[in-house]
């Protein structure tokens, strides 16, 4: 089962990486301001996470693939790793999918 690892960034801001279950980051979030914040955006990505429509395709300028998921109001809420193709990336959503919504929470900042 996969899980969601809130961290602090060096600006002090908070983020969190959803892992799954082998340790691989899949989705990381943006930087929040607050904790509670942070939080508000792991329920997101569970609640999101389900709908197909919330995934953002992209390609990077160096062709390789990457994804956003985003929220009910549009705002980003997490962004994927780099892929080299297509394929790989729908690998990465359906891990997303997978792991997402049952995930547990583990808090790097109260270490």
């Amino acid at each position: 089962m996969g899980k969601f690892v809130i961290s602090k960034r060096t600006n002090g801001d908070f983020q969190f990486n959803l892992k799954a279950a082998n340790g691989q980051v899949i989705l990381t979030s943006q930087g929040y301001s607050t904790k509670p914040s942070c939080e508000n955006g792991i329920s997101s990505v569970k609640t999101n996470a389900q709908e197909d429509s919330k995934f953002e395709r992209n390609t990077a300028k160096d062709g390789r693939c990457y994804f956003n998921l985003k929220a009910g109001n549009g705002q980003i809420v997490g962004t994927s790793q780099m892929y080299e193709s297509d394929n790989g990336m729908e690998n990465g959503i359906e891990s997303v999918k997978n792991n997402a919504p049952n995930a547990s929470v583990e808090d790097e900042t109260n270490m």
